[in-house]
């Protein structure tokens, strides 16, 4: 299939339709009801009414965490002790918010917001699945103190990089304290629209005035995931398709067709898919596991199946770096593409064997729903996924930018 052929009709009816089901259910038991089925016409627009909560978790995400975490059941409750053994996820947390944040150049301070949003999203998580309001005091704290101050995110080219990760990152932690008394979601919501949108925005149009191959899959696919947030943290219909349509045809790398340029299937029958950052190390490529990842599981909860979009190229892909980085051979063709503002053209020829086997917390989530929700022989993934569980967060993968690229523990919120 070339980067840009619209997949066939018999591959577009494998894709899963689930928003009448997530209306009319809730997400647990839509989950239930779906089961393996991918037989239903999919709507193209966004939804009429959107699911809250309806980001990374739904309601029955976390109510099967807070009943399997109370009973003692494993993985569960070694996902939880992993969360509470974070000093993020402690009530003490004291927020350091920023008039201006700065990622790349003179005067770089996102580290701060990286640690709070971290923080943020974990005591937001001990709220909703142990109920403990110290926690839920300290997420809004984090969250209030954030959007009473915050005006500007700024830098070099890594400002885009700023802007998508933590935007998709810091509308999470807000979706997850919606509701919650204190919580300024007004105020919370123009920071998300003036701040971080435009940037989001800017990037996937007009790409830093580059080539549009110039920057890698995970530049693009950080500021779609922020677009896509945005959309559902202020119900904003408009934005999310932004973002669905960007998935499916975007000009630039994070597009599926671009983010996975190449298929092939392995000795064993397995479809893979080539990774576009495979060639450059397998950091981040493992990293664009999370970012797609986060974009397909929002979508899902609001009852867009981009997980089985195109034969289910994603899954390929994941299966393709998930077996890379297990120490298996995969094949590899030359990349080639266009940068910087005169499109020079650059090649890649073999994979990268750069920060192979690196772990990020990325894989549950994958795993629980092509294997469990599906029902899918995922065997790399499966094999990735429990070699690295219990997955942690933000604060158990380094102090570094890499180590808070996601926000993880999806052994507790997805084993199913």
């Amino acid at each position: 299939m070339s980067r840009r052929e619209r997949p066939p009709a018999s591959v577009r009816r494998e894709e899963v339709s689930r928003r009448g089901l997530l209306q009319t259910a809730g997400g647990l038991i839509a989950a239930l009801a779906l089961g393996a089925s991918a037989a239903a016409t999919k709507a193209d627009a966004a939804p009429a009414t959107f699911t809250h909560p309806g980001m990374l978790h739904n309601a029955g995400d976390i109510n099967r965490a807070k009943v399997r975490v109370a009973a003692g059941n494993d993985p569960w409750l070694s996902g939880w002790n992993k969360l509470i053994a974070n000093s993020h996820s402690h009530s003490t947390w004291t927020p350091n918010p920023q008039t201006t944040v700065i990622r790349g150049g003179t005067g770089k301070n996102y580290g701060i917001l990286y640690n709070d949003i971290a923080a943020a999203y974990q005591n937001a998580l001990r709220w909703n699945v142990a109920g403990t309001s110290a926690n839920g005091d300290c997420a809004v704290r984090i969250l209030n103190a954030w959007s009473a101050r915050l005006t500007t995110v700024t830098g070099n080219a890594d400002r885009f990089l700023a802007a998508g990760i933590y935007g998709w990152q810091f509308a999470n932690a807000a979706e997850l304290m919606r509701g919650y008394s204190g919580f300024d979601l007004t105020a919370f919501k123009d920071m998300m629209l003036n701040v971080f949108y435009p940037l989001n925005k800017s990037f996937l149009t007009n790409h830093n005035d580059a080539c549009i191959t110039n920057y890698w899959a995970n530049w693009d696919l950080c500021n779609m995931a922020s677009v896509m947030a945005i959309g559902i943290l202020c119900d904003d219909g408009a934005k999310y398709d932004q973002a669905v349509t960007y998935f499916k045809s975007g000009a630039g790398n994070g597009s599926i067709g671009h983010a996975v340029p190449y298929l092939y299937t392995d000795a064993s029958g397995y479809g893979l898919g080539q990774w576009q950052e495979s060639g450059r190390d397998q950091g981040h490529s493992v990293m664009g596991m999370g970012q797609m990842g986060a974009i397909c599981e929002m979508a899902w909860n609001q009852g867009d199946d981009l997980y089985s979009y195109d034969g289910r190229r994603f899954m390929k892909a994941a299966q393709y770096v998930a077996k890379y980085n297990l120490g298996n051979g995969v094949p590899f063709t030359t990349y080639t593409w266009g940068s910087g503002q005169n499109c020079a053209q650059q090649s890649q020829t073999v994979i990268s064997s750069t920060s192979r086997g690196q772990v990020r917390p990325v894989w549950a989530m994958l795993h629980y729903h092509y294997n469990r929700r599906l029902y899918l022989d995922d065997k790399y993934i499966a094999q990735m996924a429990f070699s690295v569980a219990p997955e942690g967060g933000g604060g158990d993968y380094g102090s570094t930018s890499g180590g808070y690229d996601q926000l993880g523990f999806g052994t507790l919120m997805y084993a199913k």
